[in-house]
């Protein structure tokens, strides 16, 4: 068999082979999808995140390899020329621009490759931005990241995009979050993601990289005014309103005095910790280090560290997300969304037991959403409907208001499919319904000199109104007055009785009295 071609006859080109051929359909065809699908992003009113992954990554990245293998096919084709003919077929291609033919080849392929090279730039830069964007981010693994991106969108940084807290600037971090999206990949596509997804983030970048570039770390906020409201569970959603001043502080000695909450900001101060759980909740060992330098260490009375477990264990400087660990993804807690809402007008406080069905309602075991949204419509609907009728009636409008209103709070912190709420997920901010303050601020943590981190209310706040307290007890200086006297409960943590998936249980069993008002038992002092 011989490649010797007749006199006068066209040599033919080193891409007629079937593996260049194949590979340039696949080429042609990808490159009609991008053209397509770029007219579709361009010319539609929202823009779609798997457009994006499409268009600028995974449609580019099959065209940049058919191309590939569409040249390989001609190299093999040149070497299967030359092993037929034995001479005749050079090693490598001669171009000689002085030859009109080969002059024109080159022409064309160099304006050909100068327009690829800019499209790819161009579609580069599209797949950047597309893989840095909010909707790749929460809406391309949907089933996965719905409740973060659900709660983002609810959230105080909802205009913010989710690579400016979990990636930042710089191409080191850019680099680091695209390997950890591999791995991140490899569990979505084999279903091997943890329900619900772990929190905090291990490979967090640190939060004076990230928060600190918009939140000003030297600025002294000093004391700040804040209302809480709290409705009753009793027949006419009852409100309590404190309100309290919170030291927030600062910790820039060129900006006020260091003191108050942001103390702990390590800006004078530095706070080293070891926790003995995933989640940071559980926090036996406190190192702090003030700004002469002097180390002070602090260890849980009932821990039960050694010296080398304390040396060995993974230590973490505390920085803003060690409290504020929920800036952007907050799941809130059943009487907390109430509470809002009938601050709001949202719910119609008017209506009887409301606060008390609604919360019932939301934190019942739903295996789905749409199970959730069923039973919330039954449970509140049933309840009035058979112990109020007469209420049914006159107020139907405004019950079947609250149903919807108590189904959107679910849909927005609720995710039974992904194991995800609340109390997966505790708020470090307070330490009402969760820790939070109290994981070192307990009054157990003792240093090797007998000083204790204190659990002093007024160390962080101030009660300058309580209504359900006595006239003369709203002042300034007056230190927070529980409304019922607690005896032997007194020195027990807020979230040991304030469960907020559930109104407050006594500790007891109460039986025939349980419909008692508190205050008959636990008179005021």
């Amino acid at each position: 068999m011989s490649d010797e071609v007749e006199p006068g006859k066209k040599t033919p080109s080193l891409f007629r082979n079937y593996l260049s051929l194949g590979a340039a359909a696949v080429a042609l065809a990808c490159l009609a999808s991008i053209v397509l699908l770029f007219l579709v992003e361009i010319t539609g009113r929202r823009s779609s995140p798997y457009i994006g992954i499409f268009a600028w990554v995974l449609l580019p990245g099959l065209l940049v390899f058919s191309l590939i293998v569409m040249f390989w096919g001609a190299v093999r084709e040149r070497r299967h020329r030359r092993e037929l003919s034995r001479a005749g077929v050079t090693a490598f291609p001669t171009i000689d621009l002085n030859n009109p033919r080969s002059r024109k080849v080159f022409l064309i392929f160099a304006a050909i490759a100068l327009v690829f090279v800019s499209i790819s730039a161009f579609g580069s830069f599209q797949a950047y931005e597309a893989t840095e964007s909010v909707a790749f981010c929460g809406e391309t693994c949907h089933a996965v990241m719905k409740p973060e991106f659900v709660a983002f969108k609810n959230s105080p940084h909802a205009r913010l995009h989710c690579v400016d807290c979990h990636v930042g600037s710089g191409a080191k971090w850019y680099v680091k979050s695209k390997i950890n999206g591999m791995h991140q990949l490899y569990t979505v596509a084999f279903g091997a993601y943890s329900r619900p997804i772990k929190t905090p983030v291990e490979n967090m970048r640190p939060a004076n990289d990230t928060c600190a570039q918009c939140h000003w770390p030297d600025k002294n906020w000093g004391r700040q005014l804040k209302v809480f409201n709290n409705y009753g569970y009793d027949e006419k959603n009852s409100l309590r309103q404190i309100r309290m001043v919170i030291n927030v502080g600062g910790a820039s000695p060129t900006t006020g005095r260091v003191s108050g909450i942001h103390w702990h900001m390590n800006l004078a101060n530095e706070i080293t910790y070891l926790a003995t759980d995933e989640r940071r909740q559980v926090i036996p060992w406190i190192q702090s280090k003030d700004s002469n330098g002097k180390v002070t260490v602090y260890v849980a009375s009932n821990a039960q560290l050694t010296p080398a477990q304390i040396e060995s264990g993974a230590k973490r400087r505390m920085d803003c997300i060690d409290c504020h660990n929920r800036p952007a993804h907050i799941y809130n807690q059943p009487d907390v969304l109430i509470n809002n809402a009938l601050a709001a007008n949202r719910l119609d406080a008017t209506v009887p037991y409301l606060k008390r069905q609604a919360v019932e309602a939301l934190t019942k075991t739903y295996a789905t959403e749409e199970e959730a949204l069923r039973g919330i419509a039954s449970s509140l609907d049933d309840y009035y409907r058979t112990n109020n009728s007469a209420l049914y009636s006159e107020k139907r409008a405004t019950i079947d208001g609250a149903i919807k209103e108590v189904q959107r709070l679910y849909q927005v912190n609720f995710f039974p499919e992904m194991k995800t709420d609340w109390s997966s997920h505790p708020n470090n901010i307070g330490h009402l319904r969760s820790a939070g303050c109290f994981r070192c601020h307990d009054g157990d943590h003792v240093s090797n000199t007998g000083k204790t981190i204190s659990n002093d209310c007024d160390i962080c706040h101030t009660v300058i109104y309580d209504s359900a307290g006595p006239p003369e007890k709203n002042s300034r200086t007056a230190p927070f007055q529980h409304p019922v006297s607690l005896g032997a409960l007194a020195d027990r943590k807020c979230e040991s009785c304030h469960q907020a998936n559930k109104p407050f249980q006594h500790p007891l069993n109460l039986g025939d009295i349980s419909m008692f008002q508190c205050a008959e038992c636990h008179p005021r002092k």
